[in-house]
């Protein structure tokens, strides 16, 4: 098992809750930082664990354009944050529920797509924005039982997301414009107002670990891991 996940699920495993509640465990970074695949590995690492994203809140397409918002799918005003805090209030009851969840190939959000069982006691939850230190979005810090904010360098970033477009039949022209119209934008939006984390996690491989120094800011204050 990865060293890093391995003292992770150490430190979740160690965390009290109550018998009818569940532990949240929220996975936030910026886009293309390797949130999903980090989040999928946790949850099957965990016994009775579940993965739900923040990205089954996705405004639909035709809601973006009638608010002139399409072109910045993704960021923070393009999401159902409402709905979003409401099903994190019902998850942390111990019960049977049904989460959203997002498709990317119809670009949609699609209703009761996930089943969480009554018996899974802890929930990995991940999304952008999960950690972002702005109005309505902060206060999402008062479910997270522990918090885990993986970076990465900008440019490593950059690659990746770039890449990203690029597997999905788009031009390498387009991959840039799309990049650096919305996706990279929003990573700035989330490095700049990024709340103090529990957990940082470093998941480019060319990059070092955090000096002393950026320990002591925000995102830094606590466990920095290099992946």
């Amino acid at each position: 098992m990865n060293n890093r996940i391995k003292a992770l699920i150490d430190h979740i495993q160690t965390r009290p809750t109550a018998p009818s509640e569940r532990l949240l465990v929220a996975i936030a970074g910026v886009p293309g930082v390797g949130k999903t695949t980090f989040a999928r590995q946790l949850a099957q690492a965990l016994p009775n664990c579940s993965r739900v994203s923040m990205d089954g809140f996705h405004l639909d397409n035709q809601i973006l354009k009638d608010m002139d918002l399409l072109d910045r799918k993704g960021a923070p005003e393009t999401f159902d944050l409402d709905g979003f805090a409401a099903l994190l209030n019902r998850l942390k009851a111990r019960t049977e529920i049904y989460v959203p969840d997002f498709d990317r190939d119809t670009e949609r959000s699609i209703n009761c797509a996930q089943w969480i069982p009554g018996h899974h006691d802890t929930l990995v939850v991940e999304g952008n924005y999960l950690l972002l230190d702005e109005t309505g979005w902060r206060e999402l810090q008062s479910y997270w039982d522990v918090s885990v904010f993986l970076t990465a360098d900008l440019s490593v970033i950059e690659e990746r997301l770039i890449d990203r477009w690029l597997s999905f039949g788009f031009s390498d022209q387009q991959a840039h414009h799309k990049a650096h119209l919305n996706d990279i934008p929003n990573a700035k939006r989330i490095l700049d107002h990024a709340l103090a984390a529990d957990w940082v996690i470093q998941t480019d491989e060319s990059s070092t670990e955090s000096s002393t120094s950026d320990a002591s800011r925000p995102l830094g204050n606590h466990n920095i891991v290099k992946q």
